[in-house]
């Protein structure tokens, strides 16, 4: 073994939770190594085109639910000036979420490419390696514990060991690896929800666009899309128009499309989507410029290079978090964070429906806690699972998902790995004293 392969933690997946929890761990003094299978950080947020955190801020944007490196990293790149912390409209619907969900004005969005750059910086300054263009490919299991992992690039077949690990891929890619007991999907067919090939456009008219939306209350174009579906103009599987406000005046993203029967587990599925999507970008653009005020001059900024798949695996852990703790309100003792989002899930067959926010199920507190046990797979004890594959029902992953509690997740996987001694009680300090939110804050607090 190479000794310079050997490291205290590899984390798999260079999302916001994988970038989150490398930087944790490597400024608490852990050798870090960080692998990403794209060429870029940032995961869903750059490569996936979502360039916008959501569930990180109170639906009102009267503060921080997440704390932290989310925090930090946000407030560092607004004052760098490719971010924005939006607040709600005085009058009228807000072009950073339109249809007066307060849980979408309240996300942060960036510029894509700038974010590539920051999030570069921040790991290198913290003492993250990098390996970029690189794939997991396997990893040797010995008594429950990950002894090293087999990764691909251009260098060909290597072998890396650490002490421990984290699974920050998103689809649990390491975990199943291990021999981790995972779920897929809906448990009566295993279907998982519509994928998404998000886009860019710049050169909108911001004040024909909001002027209509407002007049008409066209907040997600559901008259125009009826008219235009009886026209047989309107083709597309999905009933509703969803664009975001960016950063730059007049550039918007657009997330739209719902690409059906996609497993994004299948490498043939995953690039059907991709030329799916991408045929669908078009079309879609093409009938903006037509029918929806503002787009007439709108040109395409950009393509995502990797698909938005929404669910995969989640792993069997330790604790399962339930569709009943949400509705009830309950609270953990190892809560290491909290997201405020709301269901977001859609149906895998229709998929512009929304089953619980359909059926009036109500999240009981706008605080969703993030025990770590969520994070801790069955049967092997040196790893961490933080982000969208952890252990939930299957509803829960909705409001959980999204990249600010990825974040969350992540930050506190990467300290509990750097220091693998503390107890919960002490975890959750040690995230206190990083600026991480552990404890619910009373109203007067939230800021």
């Amino acid at each position: 073994m190479n000794p310079e392969n050997c490291y205290d933690l590899i984390v798999a997946g260079g999302g916001p939770a994988g970038v989150a929890a490398a930087v944790a761990a490597a400024e608490l003094g852990a050798k870090t190594l960080l692998v990403e299978a794209m060429g870029e950080l940032g995961g869903t947020g750059t490569a996936g085109g979502v360039s916008h955190w959501l569930g990180g801020r109170f639906a009102d944007c009267s503060g921080f639910v997440v704390g932290g490196l989310f925090r930090r990293f946000a407030e560092t790149a607004a004052a760098e000036g490719f971010a924005l912390l939006p607040q709600p409209e005085k009058q009228g619907y807000s072009p950073f979420g339109w249809d007066g969900n307060p849980h979408l004005t309240a996300g942060i969005p960036f510029d894509r490419w700038r974010m590539s750059e920051f999030l570069d910086r921040q790991c290198l300054d913290a003492g993250v390696e990098l390996l970029f263009l690189t794939r997991l490919v396997g990893c040797r299991v010995e008594e429950g514990r990950i002894r090293s992992v087999t990764l691909h690039n251009k260098s060909g077949l290597t072998e890396w060991t650490a002490s421990r690990f984290i699974d920050a891929t998103g689809d649990a890619d390491l975990a199943a690896a291990a021999g981790v007991p995972f779920r897929v999907g809906r448990d009566s067919d295993h279907l998982t929800a519509p994928a998404t090939l998000e886009f860019q456009v710049e050169g909108v008219d911001e004040a024909a666009l909001s002027g209509y939306i407002n007049e008409h209350h066209a907040n997600r174009m559901l008259a125009e899309i009826r008219r235009l579906t009886e026209q047989g103009i309107w083709k597309f599987p999905y009933d509703r128009f969803i664009c975001v406000r960016m950063p730059e005046e007049g550039v918007f993203l657009i997330n739209t499309s719902r690409l059906t029967g996609v497993n994004g587990l299948d490498g043939r599925s995953v690039s059907d989507a991709m030329v799916r999507g991408r045929r669908e970008s078009f079309e879609l653009l093409e009938l903006m410029r037509k029918h929806f005020p503002g787009f007439r001059h709108a040109k395409l900024r950009c393509i995502a290079a990797l698909p938005g798949i929404r669910e995969t695996r989640r792993i069997d852990g330790k604790f399962t978090l339930t569709v009943r703790d949400l509705r009830e309100g309950t609270r953990f003792a190892d809560t290491i964070g909290f997201c405020c989002y709301g269901w977001d899930l859609p149906d895998p067959n229709r998929p512009s429906y929304q089953p619980m926010t359909e059926q009036k199920i109500a999240i009981r507190n706008d605080l969703i806690p993030l025990p770590f046990r969520i994070m801790q797979p069955k049967k092997i004890v040196n790893l961490l699972c933080p982000g969208r594959a952890v252990s939930v029902e299957r509803h829960v992953l909705g409001p959980v998902r999204v990249m600010a509690s990825c974040m969350a997740m992540g930050e506190a996987a990467g300290v509990a790995a750097a220091r693998p001694e503390l107890s919960i009680a002490a975890l959750r300090e040690a995230l206190r004293r990083r600026g991480g939110i552990v404890d619910e804050p009373a109203p007067q607090q939230r800021r």
